[in-house]
């Protein structure tokens, strides 16, 4: 959903306008509820407050919580700052690739989840994040505009104002932030392609998410393409289009190739015939999907300057694809 940024006022960084259009698959709901849905960063009550006060207005005019809308409007919201995240700040060694006051770029092991939740209160991301900026209590999300999932290791840009937040938010859902993967995936490709199904959430199991009927996801699209092919796997190159939850996970599985120790989408566990008793160890012991977010490129929103990072394939994975290319070459011999 294409974001509008303004310039923020002159008191620095106190608000900031973001704009947007109603969505027409939105009309007939309430504008409470359709803002919510489009700007999903922010909490219904801090939107609620806004609505109220007049700083979230329809067609330029102040509008009730109730009135309905009918899709195709313009909404002008005016972020103001205020306690957003709430977690609790813990000393938690981040891994900085890039920082400055505008924003943070980090490397995120695998193993390390994002955001707080029921099962995961204390020692994540923005747990971490809140003690190195305590600032970022002012942001959604503590500024994350991007998520990767807990076993999902790379590189992810985080905002430190509400100026780079809208401008990163409004790049992300135009499209224009390019972010590559590397993942070792079940089965030799034959070649690249692109994925370009929607996703949304399963039918019977809400931990998951599904390739699903047109109109009844989002869309979501993955372009890929094959950097390494071995006997029984292959190391491949994944560019987001879109982003949706699990998206590659998906995506990969839905063409026939899940990943390497993916625990909700790699289905039963299968050796290849033959395997080298190193290439099963490997395989039995990789505990994780074997992803890594390793290149990431997006303009900076307070400079305007191009901005491009890359990190290193972390050694578990270059690990896996070193047995891999042992037990193809014993294969062959």
């Amino acid at each position: 959903m294409p974001l509008a940024r303004s310039d923020q006022d002159d008191d620095d960084n106190e608000s900031t306008l973001l704009e947007a259009t109603v969505p027409l698959e939105l009309a007939g709901k309430r504008f409470d509820q359709a803002l919510a849905e489009m700007f999903p960063d922010y909490s219904r009550s801090r939107l609620s407050e806004w609505i109220k006060s007049g700083a979230a207005q329809l067609e330029g005019e102040p509008a009730k919580p109730r009135a309905p809308v009918r899709g195709g409007e313009t909404v002008k919201l005016r972020v103001e700052v205020g306690i957003e995240t709430t977690a609790e700040a813990e000393n938690i060694p981040l891994h900085l690739v890039y920082q400055d006051e505008d924003i943070l770029v980090l490397d995120k092991p695998a193993g390390l989840v994002v955001h707080p939740g029921a099962g995961n209160p204390r020692g994540t991301l923005v747990n971490a994040l809140l003690h190195f900026d305590p600032r970022l209590a002012e942001l959604p999300r503590a500024g994350i505009v991007h998520r990767l999932d807990k076993d999902t290791s790379g590189l992810m840009v985080v905002s430190r104002s509400l100026k780079a937040h809208a401008s990163l938010v409004e790049q992300l859902s135009g499209r224009e932030v390019h972010r590559q993967y590397v993942a070792v995936v079940v089965g030799p490709m034959i070649a690249g392609g692109t994925v370009n199904a929607p996703i949304g959430r399963h039918a019977t199991d809400r931990i998951r998410q599904a390739v699903v009927k047109e109109g009844q996801g989002r869309e979501a699209i993955t372009h890929y393409r094959v950097r390494e092919r071995f006997r029984a796997h292959t190391l491949v190159e994944c560019r987001l289009e879109t982003g949706r939850t699990h998206q590659i996970r998906v995506h990969m599985a839905y063409a026939k190739h899940p990943l390497v120790g993916d625990p909700l989408y790699g289905g039963s566990f299968k050796l290849p015939k033959a395997a080298t008793p190193a290439l099963v160890e490997a395989l039995r012991t990789f505990k994780r999907q074997a992803l890594h977010a390793e290149k990431l490129e997006f303009v900076h929103p307070v400079s305007g300057q191009p901005m491009t990072f890359q990190s290193p394939v972390p050694a578990d994975i270059q690990a896996l694809v070193a047995v891999l290319r042992d037990d193809t070459a014993a294969f062959k011999g």
